[in-house]
């Protein structure tokens, strides 16, 4: 099932409401991506920098938003960051992780925090700074990165059930429309990218039929670019064995090359397919979203 979509938030002037509440100020330039809500889960707050493949982290139950932006220009992340930082701690929030990339752990941390997937969110593993805060039973986490020529902002804000979500403003400066990302460039900058509109039958391996945008991109990439190799890697989520797992894994990988090359031309020779199981999660397997956003198929782009 396709995440759902929103474009940017409209100006305040149209929502007086917002000018007297407490909240975020969106830098200028910042430009909705996406936005997805939990009524009720638990998120895990990075409290510290990565260490023995660990990140240290503080349990936070309660309404779970995640929002990305995209932030046109030439801003360096911690010239983004910094402003909404200082917003936080105007609004009685306590600063519980405060680094840069190298600082956080690297790989290490990019890959053992929640990160909503690409395009909606791009990381880069040498640039990106990370914040974590905490007011009462509130939590705030803020991931600043560049990718693609733009910065990108993830805030993932955890809430009790009875209080009101963080107010997000637009800056006077704000753009006004949400500006798509073609998988072609996600591919080339990140070196991988999420085929998201697929959709398989329960427990099944096989695709379902329908023309999906991802794949008739995918391989426009692929004929456009006739020295490039892709990798298609399945991924699964953690119910049943590894073994289990990495068998429909591959099959489902099997099953997507097979559409790309029958049904939209691709060549054959230039798509190895792969399966990691549930090796490889992108989220949390303890909840029901997790979950889902890790049953994926990822297209891999391989050196010429």
């Amino acid at each position: 099932m396709p995440l759902s979509r929103f474009f940017a938030i409209a100006a305040a002037a149209l929502l007086p409401g917002w000018l007297a509440a407490a909240g975020i100020t969106l830098p200028a330039g910042a430009v909705a991506v996406s936005e997805r809500a939990t009524a009720l889960g638990v998120y895990q707050l990075p409290t510290g920098s990565e260490a023995e493949d660990k990140v240290p982290s503080q349990r936070f139950e309660g309404q779970i938003s995640r929002r990305t932006w995209r932030v046109e220009g030439e801003a360096a992340v911690l010239q983004i960051l910094a402003p909404l930082r200082e917003q936080l701690l105007a609004d009685g929030y306590e600063v519980l992780l405060d680094c840069a990339a190298r600082d956080c752990g690297g790989f290490g941390f990019r890959f053992g925090i929640e990160v909503v997937p690409s395009p909606d969110m791009m990381v880069d593993i040498s640039s990106y700074h990370f914040l974590s805060a905490a007011k009462g039973g509130q939590a705030v986490s803020l991931l600043v990165s560049r990718g693609g020529g733009a910065a990108y902002l993830q805030m993932i804000h955890v809430r009790p059930p009875e209080a009101g979500p963080m107010v997000v403003k637009p800056s006077e400066q704000a753009l006004v429309k949400a500006l798509p990302l073609e998988l072609a460039k996600v591919l080339e900058v990140q070196g991988h990218v999420v085929l998201r509109d697929l959709v398989f039958g329960s427990g099944s391996a096989r695709l379902d039929e329908g023309a999906y945008a991802s794949l008739q991109e995918l391989a426009g990439f692929l004929k456009a670019n006739p020295r490039d190799r892709i990798v298609l890697v399945g991924h699964t989520d953690t119910v049943g064995s590894l073994e289990q797992n990495t068998a429909i894994s591959q099959r489902r990988a099997e099953s997507v090359k097979q559409r790309l090359v029958e049904g939209l031309g691709a060549d054959a020779g230039r798509i190895d397919v792969a399966g990691a199981g549930y090796l490889a999660p992108i989220a949390s397997n303890r909840t029901a979203e997790g979950r889902e956003v890790n049953r994926r198929v990822e297209a891999v782009l391989i050196s010429k």
